[in-house]
């Protein structure tokens, strides 16, 4: 999943989401949608941690430099 950006694999949750919902898929297609959506949350809740802890340092950053 290199190279997949956030907003890209949150659409494709929302697709897998919509046709697990909707039904009329074979087991076996529903089995690798939820395989695919299980890999799509983790890389999104990685992204997300990633970009809070980012914001966290930034901001960690910017308040160590305005105690001069």
């Amino acid at each position: 999943m290199e190279q997949l950006q956030y907003e890209t694999a949150v659409k494709r949750l929302e697709e897998i989401v919509a046709a697990l919902e909707k039904g009329g898929v074979t087991l076996d297609e529903a089995v690798k949608l939820f395989e695919e959506g299980a890999k799509l949350a983790a890389f999104c809740n990685k992204a997300l941690k990633d970009a809070e802890l980012k914001i966290t340092q930034l901001s960690a950053a910017e308040d160590s430099g305005n105690d001069e």
